[in-house]
């Protein structure tokens, strides 16, 4: 039986994936791991750039935002990952620009969830 933290997350991770395909976002892989780390999904946006997308879950803020959860080390491991995808033949079709984007999912109330995203926080 799956532990519900990670129920709970991939629930999180499908409804960031629904809202960027329907804002015209392409998913090329998800949870892709390599040597420098993992992506939670990878994705073309509308102009084409390469995105490697971390989806961080908060039920609470008890142990602070999603954003917070994301420091500067795991910003670099995510980037490296990313290129090492960019370098791989699933990637080197013709992207415009890499980019790493936080997509943050937190509760709204009444069941309902409230995602953001943060584009660009590989250039914090």
């Amino acid at each position: 039986m799956p532990h519900p933290n990670h129920t709970l997350g991939q629930r999180g991770e499908e409804a960031v994936v629904r809202w960027l395909v329907a804002s015209g976002w392409r998913v090329l892989a998800r949870r892709w791991r390599c040597g420098a780390g993992e992506l939670d999904v990878v994705l073309r946006d509308p102009t084409g750039a390469l995105v490697g997308v971390e989806v961080k879950l908060r039920r609470s803020r008890r142990s602070g935002s999603a954003v917070e959860s994301v420091d500067q080390r795991r910003v670099a491991r995510l980037r490296a990952a990313l290129v090492e995808y960019a370098r791989g033949p699933e990637g080197a079709r013709g992207q415009a620009a890499l980019r790493t984007d936080l997509v943050t999912v937190e509760p709204a109330g009444g069941g309902r969830w409230r995602l953001s995203r943060l584009p660009g926080i590989d250039a914090w």
